[in-house]
């Protein structure tokens, strides 16, 4: 799915203000609510997505030939694993 640009770079910010607003509202609905728990889990999995989705930014940005080389790598280990492994008959 292809997504504008604008909208692509924001979308760690977006996982982590819902994560926060998430977290908030457990807040504000304090502990003695049993939902509260369910809305910082939920504020949690959110904001540690958009830790995940910075650093594996961060990491394809920093080497971007190191993650082409990294996908091209498998095919041509496979080949070359198949040409040196002995046939047993």
């Amino acid at each position: 799915m292809w997504l504008p640009t604008p909208v692509y770079e924001r979308l760690p910010q977006f996982w982590m203000l819902l994560g926060l607003l998430f977290m908030s509202l457990g807040t504000r609905l304090g502990f003695e609510f049993s939902l509260s728990f369910l809305y910082f889990a939920v504020g949690f999995v959110c904001v540690g997505q958009s830790f995940c989705i910075s650093v594996m930014r961060a990491i394809s940005r920093r080497n971007p030939q190191v993650v082409e080389e990294k996908a091209e790598q498998p095919a041509e280990q496979s080949s070359a694993q198949a040409s040196e492994q002995p046939e047993y008959s």
